[in-house]
């Protein structure tokens, strides 16, 4: 590789997986530029959508310590670099290769773990971070709510009991 445009190239596309969360190999053949520019506003603010060439990335995945993905480097490949949230990204391709059956998923890797193309539809299928996290916080919330209830029971329930005490002994003493 002595030629600088492919060094730097090879150094770009590097950066771009060590500073990825995801990324997702695609075959992009038979796609139209109209398709691919559809494709890349679905994927979302966080991700890149990049037609690459198979050898300088496949080096550059190398050098970022991704070797799972050697064998996926063959015919028209472009990557999804993903920075954010993969869920939105992974719902943007399944969604428009549902559409357009050109655009292969072939796989994929997500924080150094490799990820087949149906882990990634399945990453696809869950909730995004956001719709996660707010269903936590109220599973939280009505915890401490149940919590609340348990403990401002326990000192009426005492309350209720001492009240029940005193009627019966000035029963009691009322009757002697």
């Amino acid at each position: 590789m002595a030629r600088p445009d492919k060094a730097a190239a090879v150094a770009e596309l590097t950066d771009k997986f060590r500073n990825s969360s995801a990324a997702v190999l695609t075959e992009y053949r038979g796609l139209t530029v109209a398709q691919l520019k559809t494709l890349r506003r679905s994927l979302g603010e966080n991700a890149q959508y990049a037609v690459v060439k198979n050898t300088l990335t496949k080096i550059a995945a190398n050098e970022a310590g991704i070797t799972t993905l050697d064998d996926q480097f063959n015919g028209p490949t472009a990557v999804a670099f993903i920075t954010g949230d993969p869920v939105e990204s992974a719902k943007g391709l399944r969604d428009f290769a549902k559409d357009n059956p050109n655009l292969v998923i072939k796989g994929g890797v997500l924080d150094g773990k490799a990820l087949s193309a149906d882990e990634i539809k399945k990453l696809a299928d869950l909730e995004s971070r956001e719709v996660l996290l707010s269903k936590l916080a109220g599973a939280f919330k009505g915890k401490q709510s149940q919590a609340a209830s348990l403990f401002q029971a326990l000192p009426s329930k005492l309350v209720r009991t001492v009240d029940a005490l005193r009627a019966k002994r000035d029963e009691q003493g009322g009757a002697e």
